[in-house]
């Protein structure tokens, strides 16, 4: 019997080590392979390094135990990253899965401390410029580089162009492992029943085209540049309306309020802050778009084209490569050029749009299906966890 059969005949403990909790795409792909991985064969542990947040009561709910630290990453106390060497050393893991800079060195540090070797940092970032982090992030990023030689055993990415960004930066390109977001084919669906009732609660008529952009507020996302792009499809689609979905897109971003009605879009635009029923939404939709200037695998367009939603995007991370032919992308920053990105899509013969869109579900079927993804995550653990090296 090979050291991986016998892993595979053993329940492996397996802690996952993240920042925090509050929604975001790291915390949204945790949960999702939490959701589905197979519990008959991994002991589940999450510790977050701040708090519960919105996820934690989530896995709770699937039953895995979240310990929460409440560190604050960018100045730990000693006491308290004492005390996540304790839990490590209670817990006594097969493997660890740290998630996000901060806990990739945190966690690695202290993980290592106890002993143990399983280690894998998981990294989903694609966009190292100055100018889209902050000065403290990028300090972790170049430890982290000098570090990656020495602590973890893999280094797991989410997409290959951030594999491609953190190897230029010095990571050690022998350990990247990378393995793509996944998908929920059940929980993502077409729905025209969503499609009318979105409608309803916008009042807006069956007919209204609806163009959407999800995702909190942020610089890399690029928000406030999309509204250039409103503006040009407005003019070239007058009956168009834009659906903003995320955390600080509602009325109290001033900021953006500002923006939206300078460009004379704030009757079209709809801003609906954050929500929980994403997956109505987004089969409501009749394009999205992906206005981003940094990106690793954006979930928000596998989501979209599970609910045969056609995409438009900027050429970010793996964008490109998740759109494959079912959409359109643009270079990023490039407001003017996604704006007719999206008008040659809300143009389409009604058949050719629905095409597009069964062909953009079929896709992220064959390459992104959560279990199939899911299955490459538990191979990956048993694997990490039988390895001498």
């Amino acid at each position: 019997m090979t050291s991986v059969e016998k892993c595979q005949d053993e329940r492996l403990r397996i802690v996952h080590i993240i920042t925090g909790l509050a929604s975001g795409g790291a915390q949204t792909m945790l949960h999702k392979l939490l959701r589905h991985i197979d519990k008959g064969r991994f002991d589940l542990y999450v510790i977050s390094l701040r708090g519960m947040d919105d996820i934690g009561p989530r896995l709770e709910g699937l039953g895995v135990p979240v310990i929460t630290m409440h560190i604050n990453p960018r100045m730990p106390s000693p006491l308290k990253v004492f005390k996540l060497i304790m839990a490590l050393n209670d817990l006594k893991p097969d493997v660890v899965n740290t998630w996000m800079y901060h806990s990739d060195l945190l966690g690695g540090l202290a993980a290592r401390l106890v002993g143990i070797r399983a280690l894998t940092w998981g990294i989903r970032h694609t966009d190292l410029s100055a100018a889209a982090n902050k000065r403290s992030t990028l300090w972790v990023v170049r430890v982290c580089a000098w570090l990656s030689h020495l602590i973890p055993r893999r280094i797991l990415v989410n997409s290959n162009v951030a594999s491609t960004s953190h190897e230029s930066a010095g990571y050690a390109a022998e350990k990247m492992v990378v393995i793509p977001n996944g998908f929920d084919m059940a929980h993502f669906v077409p729905s025209l029943v969503s499609r009318s009732s979105v409608r309803t609660e916008l009042r807006l008529s069956a007919a209204t085209p609806l163009v959407g952009v999800i995702g909190r507020f942020h610089p890399q996302k690029n928000h406030l540049g999309f509204v250039k792009a409103m503006a040009e499809l407005h003019a070239l689609l007058p009956d168009v309306h834009f659906l903003l979905v995320g955390q600080g897109i509602d009325s109290g971003n001033h900021g953006l309020v500002a923006v939206i009605h300078a460009a004379g879009v704030d009757g079209i635009c709809h801003l609906l802050g954050p929500r929980t029923d994403i997956p109505r939404l987004m089969a409501a939709l009749d394009v999205l778009a992906l206005p981003s200037v940094g990106e690793a695998f954006p979930n928000v367009v596998g989501e979209a084209m599970a609910c045969a939603v056609p995409c438009a995007v900027t050429d970010v991370g793996d964008s490109s490569w998740i759109v494959g032919e079912t959409g359109r992308v643009v270079p990023a920053g490039d407001m003017s050029g996604l704006a007719h990105a999206i008008h040659d899509l809300l143009k389409l013969p009604a058949d050719e749009r629905a095409s597009l869109g069964a062909a953009a579900r079929e896709r992220v079927a064959t390459l992104f299906e959560i279990s199939a993804v899911v299955k490459q995550y538990e191979a990956f653990y048993e694997t990490l966890a039988s390895s001498r090296v």
